[in-house]
C-alpha cells in the first residue's frame, strides 16, 4: 500500500515532452488548430517550437466535433474569444500524437466519405501506433509516401 501512494505522489511532467494547441480565429468564417511541439528538458534536440500539424478550413470543420470532445475530454475549454489573436492550450502527450497524425493525415484529402473513414481509424489507434505514424510522417525522407499509405490502410477500397 505504501509503494502504491509513493508511485501515485512522482510527478512527471517536467521529464516528459510539452506540447500545445494554438488556436487562431478567423472571425465568423472559422478557425485553424495547430499542434506544436515545445522545448523541454525530454526533447534537448527541440530548442524552439517546432510545428508538427494543423488543419484548417472545410477539413477542420468535418472533424471539428471529434476534436471538440477530445479536447473537452481531456480538459481543454476553447473559448469563443473574437479576433485573430492565438491562444495556447497545453495539452497531454498522447492527446497531441493523435490530433498531429490526424491533422497531418487529413490535410491533402479531399473526399468526406475517406475523410471520415482515417479520422475514425485514427481515433481508433492506440498511443503506439499513433506515435509511430507520426514519428514516420515526420522524420522519414519522403512524408507524403508515409501519409498515403496510412490514408490507403484506412479507408475501404472502391469496388
Amino acid at each position: 500500500m505504501a509503494r502504491l501512494e509513493r508511485i501515485a505522489q512522482i510527478e512527471t511532467p517536467s521529464s516528459a515532452p510539452r506540447y500545445e494547441l494554438r488556436v487562431r480565429r478567423h472571425g465568423s468564417i472559422g478557425a485553424e488548430y495547430e499542434i506544436w511541439q515545445l522545448p523541454a528538458a525530454a526533447t534537448p534536440q527541440v530548442t524552439s517550437a517546432l510545428r508538427l500539424a494543423g488543419l484548417r478550413g472545410r477539413n477542420l470543420e468535418l472533424v471539428e466535433y471529434r476534436v471538440l470532445k477530445r479536447l473537452s475530454q481531456a480538459g481543454v475549454k476553447l473559448g469563443r474569444s473574437a479576433g485573430t489573436r492565438k491562444r495556447g492550450h497545453a495539452l497531454d502527450e498522447d492527446l497531441a500524437l493523435t490530433l498531429g497524425l490526424l491533422f497531418r493525415a487529413l490535410a491533402p484529402m479531399r473526399s468526406r466519405d475517406n475523410m471520415r473513414a482515417v479520422a475514425a481509424g485514427i481515433e481508433a489507434m492506440g498511443r503506439e501506433e499513433a506515435a509511430y505514424w507520426l514519428g514516420m510522417a515526420m522524420h522519414r525522407k519522403h512524408p507524403r509516401r508515409v501519409l498515403t499509405a496510412l490514408r490507403f490502410l484506412l479507408t475501404e477500397p472502391r469496388r
